[in-house]
């Protein structure tokens, strides 16, 4: 008979995995599901419904992760997980019919995107607790690190899928959800039970709840909102109400903290992060999300945008391609993560984890030194690195945090560990897209300028000066060329015209802009990554929480401690008011 252990790993590993899939899935398939709906993708009125389509999911999932997972542990971890299947399921089944054109059919898949987050925050808030419950602790590593596989691994496969998928059938992006989720819920519901601890005597958090997810909302919502241009600047950061927006927002989060010390039952443990461990993998796992989050939508603008139109692939086959090219990113993350997820039960996470965001680092640093018409086996390499990067770090970052928190609290733990790591994921696209607008904003003209005039078709340059840079790199992420709307109403040679509107003139021309922002996020990138780098090695040596040690030895006494370090979670470096119970090896 196959221990609960092994079920329980199998059914989390589906649901994460498919949660995580559909986070990225449109990445590459949304220029499809774009002409299918007839959205005109060089309308401004239409990229607000691109940035709401392209990171709603991951703005429900990273409000509702806290919530969820402090519920969890007042109401069942088990109880919750199922519910994830079924609303995750249902909304993937109602977006594969979605039957609306246009506006109506953009914003219907916005509306169903949100169901499949609210979803995805019931499977990614209770998944890592339910199998920290399931395991042992010298086994939760490995356990941990398959489930972080299914998570990354999940994303990267999500984007190839996406590129396969969206060629063959468009709608078959959403359907693809749709047996696994069926399976997820019947196998659930069937093989999963609750281990557990609850505390029914605590009550809701309705002030914190309230206070972080609507501050959370307002502030990436003034991100998304801050992305379109507004009285002819390239973004809406000085649209009033988007300053409104991230004030009101900040305001909330900042008075979150003050609010969770003084409630009586508060959803975030603010005492947690006094467990070292705890606290620097989480700080870790932030600065971790904000490196590597932007850095796939990078990759996608230049592949769909530049490189592949150069190479002479045809709009139709680049979203498939761009997906192919990826490959080795995911081919290092799925063999590294489950190797250093096996080694982390042994070593424990600080060198591990170091070692990998020094290698992500490594590699973001180098693809700085790419052009834009890059020899492909090179970047491959660095691709590879990445994978292997995020492998070596994921999971044993994820087994040391929920190793060193106590079982009544593994609820509250994951849905915080996931908050960071969605939070710096949706932070980063945002913060990547600000990088490559303001860069288009200020080299686009002048490349445009400077190709116009070696064409002799100087004439043309003031036509050219209504291109928005936002517009610019919509056109480019969905693989799309505006030169055309451009010059619909002007009269030139048929030969220039060809010239004009093929796809390698305007990705020439946009490629010495591109490439200066693109540099530049990638630089910001690497910095992140080392200083997770500096924070991962300074959470001290392996901790792992044992309160069924203490159980079998009496509570209270002779708890293990190798190493004769002081059991508390600061190291005796500062003050710690909550003394741990557990071993440092």
């Amino acid at each position: 008979m196959v221990e609960y252990k092994w079920i329980a790993l199998s059914n989390t590993t589906i649901g994460v995995m498919m949660a995580t899939i559909n986070q990225t899935i449109l990445l590459i398939s949304l220029p499809v599901i774009f002409r299918h709906i007839d959205l005109d993708p060089f309308l401004s009125s239409s990229f607000p419904y691109f940035l709401w389509i392209l990171m709603g999911f991951n703005i429900v999932t990273a409000t509702l992760l806290l919530t969820f997972g402090r519920l969890s542990d007042m109401y069942g971890r088990v109880r919750l997980f199922n519910l994830g299947f079924i609303v995750f399921t249902a909304g993937s089944v109602i977006l594969s019919i979605t039957p609306f054109k246009g506006t109506a059919g953009a914003s219907f898949i916005i509306a169903f995107r949100l169901v499949q987050g609210l979803g995805a925050a019931f499977l990614f808030s209770n998944s890592a607790a339910i199998l920290t419950d399931a395991f042992p602790n010298n086994e939760r590593g490995t356990a941990l690190g398959i489930n972080s596989i299914a998570a990354i691994g999940g994303s990267l496969i999500g984007i190839i899928l996406g590129g396969v998928l969206s060629v063959v059938y468009w709608r078959a992006v959403f359907i693809v959800s749709v047996p696994f989720g069926v399976l997820g819920t019947v196998w659930s519901y069937v093989k999963l039970k609750d281990t557990s601890t609850r505390d029914k005597t605590q009550k809701v958090d309705y002030v914190g709840n309230t206070a972080f997810a609507v501050g959370l909302t307002l502030v990436l919502v003034g991100l998304v909102y801050g992305l379109e241009s507004y009285n002819g600047l390239p973004t809406g950061f000085g649209n009033p109400w988007v300053l409104a927006s991230f004030g009101v927002g900040g305001a909330m989060l900042v008075a979150f903290p003050f609010i969770e010390s003084k409630v009586r039952y508060p959803m975030f443990k603010l005492s947690l992060f006094r467990i070292r461990p705890f606290a620097f993998g989480n700080f870790a796992n932030l600065l971790s999300a904000l490196a590597r989050g932007g850095v796939m939508i990078m990759m996608i603008v230049l592949l769909q945008g530049i490189y592949l139109p150069l190479k002479g692939y045809p709009i139709q086959v680049t979203p498939f391609w761009a997906g192919i090219y990826m490959v080795p990113m995911t081919a290092g993350y799925l063999v590294m993560s489950p190797i250093s997820g096996k080694l982390s039960d042994k070593y424990g996470a600080r060198e591990l984890a170091t070692l990998g965001m020094v290698i992500v680092a490594v590699s973001l640093y180098l693809v700085t030194f790419l052009p834009y018409d890059f020899y492909y086996p090179t970047m491959a390499g660095m691709l590879l690195l990445m994978g292997i990067g995020n492998g070596l770090f994921t999971s044993p970052n994820s087994a040391a945090i929920m190793n060193a928190v106590p079982r009544e609290t593994r609820g509250v733990a994951s849905g915080m560990r996931s908050t960071m790591m969605n939070t710096g994921m949706t932070l980063s696209i945002g913060m990547f897209f600000v990088l490559l607008i303001y860069g288009l904003s200020s080299r686009l003209p002048v490349s445009i300028d400077s190709s116009l005039n070696a064409l002799n078709a100087s004439s043309l340059i003031p036509y050219f000066s209504s291109l928005n840079p936002t517009v610019a790199l919509f056109s480019a992420f969905l693989g799309e060329n505006p030169v055309s709307l451009i010059l619909a109403h002007v009269s030139i040679s048929h030969s220039l015209y060809v010239t004009l509107t093929s796809n390698s003139w305007f990705s020439s021309v946009l490629a010495p802009a591109f490439m200066d922002s693109f540099h530049m996020a990638f630089y910001v990138g690497a910095g992140m990554a080392a200083v997770a780098a500096a924070v991962s090695i300074s959470r001290g040596k392996m901790f792992v929480y044992e309160r069924d040690v203490e159980n079998r030895q009496q509570e209270g006494t002779n708890v293990i401690n190798n190493n004769k370090e002081p059991l508390t979670g600061m190291n005796n470096r500062g003050t710690n008011s909550m003394t741990q119970r557990g071993r440092w090896k």
